[in-house]
C-alpha cells in the first residue's frame, strides 16, 4: 500500500497550506491582530453556538449567548442532565473544530464556495438571533448580561454576515474558496491556541484560578480541569488529522492494493 495527494485534492491542498502560513505568519506581526479581529469574533461565534447548541439539543435551556470586543464570549445555560452538562461544556472548542473540519469537507466535495459562505453567513445570523437576542428576552427578569452586549453580539453578527452574503455573490470561486479555506483554518488554529491556553490557566501548581469551559466541568465532574482540557486537546487533534486526511485524500484501486491519499 502505498500513499499519495490524488491529483485533484493538490489545489484543495495548496490552498490549505497557503492559508495555514498566512494565518501563522499574522501571529508574529505586530499589530497584525486587529487585521484577524473579524476572523477572531467570527470563531468567538462558532464557540459560543456549540455550547448553545449543544445546550438547546439536549434539553437544557439558553439564557442568553454574547460576545465581547476583547474576542471572549459568554453564554448562560442550564442543563436537564449530567450528560448534557458535560456535552454543552465541550461542545465550545470541540464544536469549533467540528465546523472547521465541516468547511473542509464541503471545499474537498466540490460544493460552490459562495454557497458555503452564504450558509455560513446564514448560520450565524440565525443562531445570534435565537440565542442572542430571543433568548435574552424571554429570560429578561433572569438575564445575567447586560444590554449593551446584546447590543454588541447583534451588531457583531449582522456585520460578520453582511460581510459572508457579500462576498458569496461578489466574490469569484477561487476568492470565494479562499476566503472558505481561510475561515476554515482559524476555526481550526484557534481552537488549538486557544485550548493551549486554557491547558495553561488549569495546568496542576502553576494554574491560575479563572472561570473557563474546564472548570465548570470540573465543578460538574469532580474530575480535575486538567483532565477536561486534555480529553479535548486529544479530541481536536483527532478531529484535525482527520479533516486534513478527508481534505487530502481520495480511494483508489490499482491492479494489485489499494491506493489511498495521504495527509500533507
Amino acid at each position: 500500500m502505498r500513499y499519495t495527494v490524488p491529483e485533484d485534492a493538490r489545489s484543495n491542498a495548496k490552498l490549505l497550506l497557503a492559508a495555514t502560513a498566512v494565518s501563522i505568519v499574522l501571529w508574529f506581526i505586530p499589530y497584525a491582530e486587529y487585521l484577524v479581529f473579524p476572523f477572531r469574533l467570527f470563531v468567538t461565534l462558532i464557540h459560543e453556538s456549540g455550547h448553545a447548541l449543544v445546550a438547546f439539543l439536549t434539553g437544557g435551556s439558553v439564557q442568553s449567548l454574547t460576545i465581547a470586543a476583547d474576542g471572549s464570549g459568554l453564554v448562560y445555560s442550564s442543563s436537564s442532565s449530567l450528560l448534557g452538562q458535560i456535552f454543552t461544556s465541550s461542545a465550545g472548542y470541540v464544536g469549533t473544530m467540528v465546523f472547521g473540519v465541516f468547511l473542509l469537507y464541503l471545499i474537498r466535495k466540490n460544493v460552490s464556495p459562495n454557497k458555503i459562505l452564504f450558509g455560513s453567513g446564514v448560520f450565524i445570523l440565525v443562531i445570534s438571533v435565537v440565542f442572542g437576542l430571543l433568548s435574552p428576552i424571554f429570560n429578561f427578569l433572569s438575564l445575567q448580561v447586560g444590554f449593551g452586549s446584546v447590543v454588541f453580539t447583534l451588531f457583531v453578527a449582522a456585520a460578520l454576515a453582511a460581510a459572508l452574503f457579500a462576498a458569496a455573490k461578489f466574490a469569484n470561486e477561487r476568492t470565494a474558496r479562499w476566503i472558505t479555506g481561510f475561515l476554515a483554518v482559524q476555526c481550526l488554529l484557534n481552537a488549538i491556541s486557544d485550548l493551549k491556553t486554557v491547558l495553561f490557566i488549569n495546568a496542576p501548581v502553576v494554574g491560575a484560578d479563572m472561570q473557563n469551559d474546564a472548570s465548570n466541568m470540573a465543578n460538574a465532574t469532580g474530575l480535575p480541569a486538567f483532565v477536561w482540557v486534555v480529553v479535548w486537546i486529544v479530541i481536536s487533534l483527532g478531529l484535525l488529522f482527520l479533516g486534513v486526511r478527508m481534505y487530502t485524500s481520495v480511494r483508489s484501486t490499482s491492479h494489485d492494493d489499494s491506493v489511498f491519499g495521504e495527509n500533507l
